[in-house]
């Protein structure tokens, strides 16, 4: 029998390693129409490596209680989940407690995100060394990273509703 604790684990955040954000669009499973993706995930480069950087994140997800593994959480539907989602000048700021996380995104993925008030977000306690901030992502890298079951199973999911800044 698996029990669940209400304690706050130690958060450090700089067991967190390099965090980085990646976007992209493609089509959703459910409905065949282009869904916005945001993906953040550590390079796993924290002291300790990438079983240190997967316990901080797994730390931080259960003390902002997000679970890992399902369900998907509609932030339209919760307004207090601790995630957020800011769409300004072709950049994506995800932020959440003692993080905030930037990344340019292209125009099919602002077009996505704009069609449908709100992108896909998931992080992932599964480090991914290879996804190195500033470098050409390879199509079929990403896909296989953030489409494997270990992934996916490893990971917090939102869909967040996109801010903006008002002018």
């Amino acid at each position: 029998m698996t029990s669940t604790s209400n304690e706050q684990r130690t958060f450090r955040v700089s067991d967190l390693g390099t965090l980085a954000v990646l976007a992209w669009s493609g089509k959703h499973p459910e409905d065949e129409k282009d869904m916005a993706f945001i993906l953040a995930y550590s390079l796993g480069d924290a002291e300790g490596g990438p079983e240190a950087t997967a316990e901080a994140i797994r730390t931080l997800l259960h003390n902002e209680k997000l679970p890992i593994g399902g369900p998907v959480l509609d932030g339209a539907r919760h307004p207090s989940l601790p995630v957020g989602l800011l769409v300004e000048a072709e950049q994506a700021v995800v932020t959440m407690p003692y993080v905030k996380a930037q990344c340019a995104v292209p125009p099919e993925w602002l077009t996505a995100v704009r069609l449908r008030g709100h992108a896909y977000f998931m992080i992932s306690t599964v480090a991914w060394p290879e996804g190195k901030p500033g470098s050409p992502v390879d199509e079929n890298a990403l896909r296989a990273f953030a489409g494997s079951e270990e992934t996916m199973l490893n990971a917090a999911h939102c869909l967040l509703p996109v801010r903006r800044l008002r002018g």
